[in-house]
C-alpha cells in the first residue's frame, strides 16, 4: 500500500520557527513547500513541536507505553528476548509493535546466543530480520566468531557486538579502583572492554565484515575504535550518555529503582571516555541509552531520577 503524501503546518520545527513541512514517499520532501501534491492529507500542528522519531537501537523488550511516552518510533530488538534465532520467532517479533510501532529484529549470531553453533541467520534475515547480534555477551571463541562476520557479510548484514571479557568480568559489579576497594564490590578491569574489542577487530580486518561494537564504555575502548576508522575498516560504535559523564567515583549509594547487581552504566563506569572526544567523533557513534538490563517497569521509574540514569 503508498502512502499518501501529508502535510504538516503550523508546527514549530527545530529550531523554534513557526513552518510547514510535506512528507512524500516516506521522506521528508519539502519545507514551507509552495505546492502540494495531489490527494495529499494535511494535518495542523496547531503551533506544537515537530521533530523526528527517536530510533532505539538496542532494547531487549518492546514496551509500547514507554516507547510512546519517550517518543520511539522505530526500536532494534535485540535477539536476547526467546532467543530470536529461529526465522519464526524473528517475523513474530517484527509484527509484536504494529501499527504504532515499528520493531526491527535483530538475529542472534548463535543457536540459544550459546556461542557455539552459528544460527540460521540467511532464513532470520528472509524473515525481517535487520542485522546480527550476540546480545548481552560476546562470543568467546574466535573461530566462531570470525565464521559469523564471514557469513554475516556474505549476506550484506552488520554483527552488532556486545565487547567484555567475560574472563575478566564475571561476577563484577564495578570496575576495579578505590571505590570499588571501600564498598566492597566484585569488581573487574578496565581494559576487559578493550581486549575483546581488539580481538573483534582483528577478525574484522581478516575477514572485511562491518560491525558495530554496541556499548563503548571506556577510553581505551574509544581509541581502538578509532583507530579502526582512520585505517578503514567498516567499524561503528555506540556509547551511553553515563559512560560520558560518569566513572567509577559516581558509584554512590543503592537506590530502590535500579540496585546494584542489575549493573547500570551509573555504577560500572570504566575509566571514562572524554566526552569531547566522543562528541567531536560523532561519525564513529551511536548515542544510545543503556537501562536494557532493567525491566519495562524499573526503566519508567528510573526515567525521571537524575541519580541512576
Amino acid at each position: 500500500m503508498e502512502l499518501k503524501p501529508l502535510l504538516i503546518t503550523n508546527a514549530r520545527l527545530l529550531g523554534g520557527e513557526a513552518g510547514s513541512l510535506l512528507v512524500a514517499g516516506g521522506r521528508i520532501a519539502a519545507l514551507n513547500p509552495s505546492d502540494t501534491p495531489e490527494g495529499t492529507d494535511t494535518v495542523d500542528a496547531k503551533g506544537q513541536w515537530l521533530a523526528p522519531g527517536i530510533i532505539d537501537f538496542g532494547v531487549f523488550a518492546t514496551d509500547k507505553p514507554a516507547f510512546h511516552f519517550g517518543g520511539i518510533t522505530r526500536a532494534a530488538l535485540m535477539p536476547d528476548s526467546g532467543p530470536l534465532d529461529g526465522a519464526g520467532l524473528v517475523e513474530r517479533a517484527a509484527k509484536g509493535g504494529k501499527p504504532d510501532l515499528w520493531v526491527h529484529p535483530l538475529a542472534a549470531a548463535t543457536k540459544g546466543l550459546a556461542g557455539a553453533e552459528l544460527a540460521e541467520i540467511g532464513l532470520m534475515q528472509q524473515a525481517g530480520a535487520r542485522a546480527v547480534a550476540t546480545g548481552r555477551a560476546r562470543i568467546a571463541d574466535a573461530g566462531v566468531m570470525r565464521r559469523v562476520l564471514s557469513y554475516a557479510a556474505s549476506l550484506g548484514l552488520t554483527v552488532i557486538t556486545h565487547s567484555e571479557d567475560e574472563g575478566l568480568t564475571a561476577g563484577a559489579v564495578a570496575t576495579d579502583g578505590e571505590m570499588a576497594t571501600r564498598l566492597g564490590l566484585a569488581s573487574a578491569p578496565a581494559i576487559a572492554e578493550a581486549m575483546a574489542i581488539a580481538r573483534d577487530l582483528m577478525l574484522v580486518e581478516e575477514t572485511g565484515a562491518p560491525i558495530h561494537v554496541r556499548q563503548v564504555t571506556t577510553a581505551r575502548g574509544l581509541d581502538l575504535v578509532r583507530a579502526a576508522k582512520a585505517k578503514g575498516l567498516p567499524v561503528t560504535c555506540g556509547i551511553t550518555p553515563a559512560h560520558l559523564f560518569l566513572s567509577d567515583t559516581a558509584i554512590g549509594p543503592r537506590t530502590s529503582a535500579c540496585p546494584l547487581p542489575k549493573r547500570c552504566p551509573a555504577w560500572r563506569a570504566p575509566k571514562r571516555c572524554s566526552r569531547w572526544d566522543c562528541s567531536s567523533y560523532a561519525m564513529v557513534m551511536s548515542p544510545r541509552r543503556a537501562c536494557s538490563t532493567c525491566s519495562p517497569r524499573r526503566r519508567r521509574s528510573c526515567s525521571g531520577s537524575t541519580r541512576a540514569h
